[in-house]
């Protein structure tokens, strides 16, 4: 018999909440498109990632998503996502040299590749190149105590998740955006974005080598 769709659903977006808020490359791309364009720039990232999340969700729920927790499919998924870091990486350390040398000469590439549809697409694709997600939705939804539920219970709690995650966007986008309207002159400014840039390729570099030494 299936539990009450309530405590799942409680669950699910707590669970979603306390996935969602360590600090990692989405949540790194994040601040960087908030504090480079504004809120939407940054939460389409979340948006397209939450995307990716429901489709693993899918497949987990309907049996198959251990398909890629082989061996094999681990480290394909975990090359293509260190790849797509490393990548991030040196767009973000060419953005932050320019930024320092004249930011004006670089705003044209920067707003192509700060787009929401940009954003979207940068979030969907770098929650499915990771393998952790497949892991992730394989321990949230195939514990024992959940496999007397329907597949239709599983979603409902996979959509809470996705809920969880979504909420704290909204709360981490609006808040770095509160730190971006203190940037105030153009030096300032020039200077924030440098830096801003600097880190976040420093991060993703971190990430990239992390996930390398767990895989590898």
């Amino acid at each position: 018999m299936n539990a009450a769709i309530s405590p799942l659903l409680a669950t699910g977006f707590l669970l979603g909440w306390s996935v969602a808020w360590p600090p990692g490359p989405i949540n790194s791309e994040i601040a960087r498109r908030c504090l480079a364009s504004g809120f939407w720039a940054g939460f389409t990232v979340l948006l397209g990632a939450c995307c990716a999340d429901a489709f693993w969700a899918v497949l987990v729920s309907l049996g198959v998503g251990a398909i890629f927790t082989t061996p094999l499919m681990r480290e394909i998924m975990g090359v293509i996502s260190i790849a797509l870091l490393l990548a991030l990486a040196a767009l973000f350390l060419r953005a932050a040299w320019r930024a320092s040398a004249q930011p004006a000469s670089d705003s044209g590439s920067a707003l192509r590749f700060n787009t929401r549809r940009a954003g979207f697409l940068l979030g969907a694709s770098m929650a499915l190149a990771s393998p952790w997600n497949v892991a992730f939705w394989l321990a949230a939804m195939g514990r024992p105590e959940l496999s007397g539920n329907s597949a239709y219970a599983l979603l409902a709690m996979a959509a809470a998740v996705i809920s969880g995650a979504l909420t704290w966007g909204l709360v981490w986008s609006g808040s770095v955006v509160l730190l971006r309207r203190r940037a105030g002159s153009d030096q300032a400014a020039k200077w924030w974005a440098f830096g801003v840039d600097l880190a976040t390729a420093l991060l993703m570099i971190y990430f990239a080598v992390n996930s390398a030494i767990r895989i590898f």
